[in-house]
């Protein structure tokens, strides 16, 4: 898809609204504008049943109860009220260690320091191969009845590898541990329905998948509602989960997305969503770029997501020539300023060369072959001036 003369090719840093989405949260921003936790009046009582409709639609994509769910802010939220509204409820007891994959979202890395700075847990970080996978056996060599929480997300969000959760988490629950997923940008790449068969607490988030930015879901198990302890207090809301009052509009909408990945045709969608992917990196191959893949291939990676090193260029040398005619992103962490290598790429075993070479592309649902083609002519066109300098 284009923006204005912008081909979009970041779609895992965000996704467009879908028109249908839109739509369905327009009324309650006017018409329908009650607050949905006011008891007293029919106005509050729709608006409470649309946040109930809406956390049926979210249960319904993983396969959980709609009073499992738990609207927040969006998945970073989601993933610091799992680990620390767990740790810090029962981090008195005999299980101190927490496990959790070395390529995990930031905010689940901030969050483990967290645990381990303030609240003494030791946490341990599982490695994973050259593909981004964290292997059974390297996680069942970790586990013991002193481990607290493993967290491993299910799509990783720089080179999109698809991890075995179930095996992952039946190993985790097997011996009395609480298993967390950061499933932020799974919906799009995989079939949820099932999942939360699997796991104890899940995130998601609606802007990844369709819907508005601003809010996203912790799925929480009935078995360890009571063991989180809450990051905000006030009104009792959600169940004294997460207090606050919801942002009715911004919940239809995830709900009303959550719906786009149990049509029909999102199989199908999903599968034309791959034969961009290869599209692009066929066609970079074509036109003589010399690109090596970071990550898996295949039905184990997302389907909209390819993450290229170019080899002798740095990747944001690439994408600012590009500008503003290409969107794509870098994925790497920047700190106070200073860039630094993707800990992701680092973690499957690139130098910190290759990692700085690195481009993350990730197409969207409404990307068209146009856009590829016309994107892998950017991208040639960007390295011959490059090589030229």
């Amino acid at each position: 898809m284009k923006i204005g003369e912008t081909i979009y090719l970041d779609h895992l840093a965000t996704t467009p609204v879908d028109e249908h989405v839109l739509a369905e949260m327009a009324p309650y921003f006017t018409d329908a504008f009650g607050n949905p936790h006011s008891s007293d009046h029919a106005i509050g009582w729709a608006a409470s049943r649309a946040v109930e409709v809406a956390a049926a639609r979210v249960g319904r994509l993983i396969g959980a109860d709609s009073d499992e769910i738990v609207f927040t802010s969006g998945a970073t939220e989601s993933n610091n009220l799992a680990l620390l509204g767990l740790g810090r409820r029962i981090a008195t007891g005999s299980r101190r260690r927490v496990l959790i994959g070395r390529t995990e979202h930031k905010c689940v890395l901030a969050c483990a320091r967290v645990l381990e700075e303030q609240l003494g847990l030791a946490v341990e970080h599982v490695p994973v191969d050259s593909d981004g996978f964290v292997l059974p056996r390297a996680l069942q060599e970790r586990l013991d009845d002193d481990v607290l929480v493993v967290s491993v997300m299910s799509v990783n969000n720089e080179i999109g590898t698809i991890q075995d959760i179930k095996t992952l988490a039946d190993l985790t629950r097997s011996i009395g541990a609480v298993f967390h997923c950061d499933a932020a940008q799974a919906p799009v790449a995989t079939d949820l329905r099932t999942i939360a068969e699997h796991v104890d607490m899940l995130s998601i988030s609606a802007h990844k998948m369709y819907g508005p930015k601003g809010v996203g879901s912790l799925y929480i198990s009935h078995e360890i509602q009571e063991k989180i302890e809450p990051l905000m207090y006030g009104g009792e809301q959600q169940r004294g989960l997460r207090s606050g009052t919801l942002p009715v509009p911004l919940c239809v909408g995830m709900g009303a997305a959550a719906d786009i990945f149990g049509r029909p045709d999102i199989e199908s969608r999903r599968a034309q969503l791959r034969l961009k992917k290869e599209r692009l990196v066929d066609g970079l191959i074509h036109a003589g770029c010399q690109v090596g893949v970071n990550g898996p291939a295949g039905e184990s990676s997302h389907p909209g997501c390819v993450n290229l090193a170019f080899k002798g260029f740095i990747a944001e040398d690439i994408l600012g020539v590009l500008q503003p005619r290409l969107a794509a992103s870098t994925g790497s962490a920047c700190s106070s300023g200073i860039p630094e290598p993707s800990h992701v790429l680092k973690a499957i075993g690139l130098s910190s060369d290759a990692a700085e070479s690195s481009i993350r592309f990730s197409p969207g649902f409404g990307t068209s072959d146009q856009d590829i083609d016309e994107a892998v002519e950017l991208v040639a066109e960007a390295l011959a001036k490059l090589s030229d300098r």
